[in-house]
């Protein structure tokens, strides 16, 4: 008969021991036997857990790195156009470019490149990848930049000047857009519009026209050149109003970028026009000179003298002093290094004059 191993004699001799007794004395001996035999089941799995927190956090933030190093690559060397990357950088605020330090959104350069690229490509059938429709393309990108840089520099007086644009006014230059000369249209058919013209969806061309609004209000108040021109003017037409409009401005003896200028607008329709102009001008009799008007179109203070109208035309000549300040000051900036952008938009060959609006 085989022996029992001594290992076996000491495991029977343990079994067979009766169970001590719990006391106040030794309860605190027991509940530290019960909870050291439950740790070698906690421990490892706190030590799993462990382990898996900081691969998570590892997996994040390399996927992070990755997709930002993606998007650094597809929209400042790729220059990536398409709608992901568009909605990126309505949600995260990056610069296309800085115009003495204000930073200029990638967004709203995208969104008036978009809306010209999409024009080209659906309605004008251009070809990309033509030597004429990069051409193009290389045109209506320095134009957006342009706008841009000019948008955000303008936002950027306006704050320090206390000037803002409403809700109202964005809807008063929007539904004279809606003004036809079949009627008013309504505003899903202008939503519909502006989508299949310009691709923009309702806050979009908002958005548009905010920003048109800002740069027009900052042109007016920083020009104090024109306005003086525009006093000057007003003046010698209310002591000789019968005076010739070109012998107006020849009194003012100046020349240059920001000297007034004389023209005639020949027949207009007043209905659907894009500036106040027309209108303005039907309020007037025949031979009569208007006040200081202040063009919706941003482009500067009109005089005007009607010549004719009719129920729906009006041809009327009209002393134009143009607004130069604003776009002069960006150009000054630029000349100085303090515009710096940071994608690779092409210069224009006459690229010699400030943006444009």
């Amino acid at each position: 008969m085989k022996k029992p191993s001594i290992k076996k004699i000491q495991i029977r001799k343990k079994a067979a021991q009766p169970p001590q007794r719990i006391t106040n004395e030794t309860v605190a001996e027991h509940r530290e036997r019960i909870l050291a035999g439950g740790r070698k089941f906690k421990y490892p799995i706190q030590y799993a857990r462990h382990k898996l927190v900081i691969n998570t956090l590892l997996i994040v933030v390399a996927s992070l790195a990755i997709f930002s190093g993606l998007t650094w690559w597809q929209l400042y060397k790729e220059q990536t156009s398409n709608t992901f990357f568009y909605r990126i950088t309505m949600l995260i605020p990056l610069p296309a470019a800085s115009v003495d330090g204000i930073s200029v959104r990638y967004s709203d350069y995208l969104m008036g490149y978009r809306s010209s690229e999409y024009y080209l490509r659906q309605y004008d059938q251009i070809d990309p990848s033509s030597a004429d429709g990069k051409r193009q393309l290389d045109y209506v990108k320095r134009k957006t930049m342009d706008n841009a840089i000019l948008a955000a520099y303008a936002g950027h007086v306006a704050v320090l000047r206390g000037i803002s644009v409403t809700s109202g006014d964005i809807d008063q230059i929007i539904n004279r857009d809606k003004e036809t000369q079949n009627g008013t249209v309504s505003q899903e058919a202008y939503d519909a519009s502006a989508m299949r013209y310009l691709n923009w969806s309702r806050d979009e061309y908002r958005h548009d026209a905010e920003q048109r609004l800002l740069v027009q209000k900052v042109s007016f108040a920083v020009d104090d050149t024109a306005n003086n021109f525009q006093q000057k003017i007003a003046q010698i037409l209310a002591q000789t109003p019968t005076i010739a409009m070109q012998d107006t401005i020849k009194q003012l003896a100046v020349t240059g970028d920001s000297a007034p200028r004389y023209g005639v607008s020949g027949l207009t329709s007043v209905t659907g026009a894009t500036s106040n102009l027309p209108s303005e001008a039907q309020k007037l009799t025949k031979g009569q000179v208007s006040g200081v008007i202040k063009s919706s179109m941003g482009d500067g203070y009109y005089f005007i003298r009607l010549l004719e109208k009719n129920d729906s035309q009006v041809n009327y000549e009209f002393i134009q002093v143009p607004l130069t300040q604003l776009k002069a000051t960006v150009l000054h900036l630029r000349q100085q290094g303090k515009i710096k952008e940071y994608i690779t938009v092409p210069a224009l060959e006459d690229h010699t004059s400030a943006p444009t609006n």
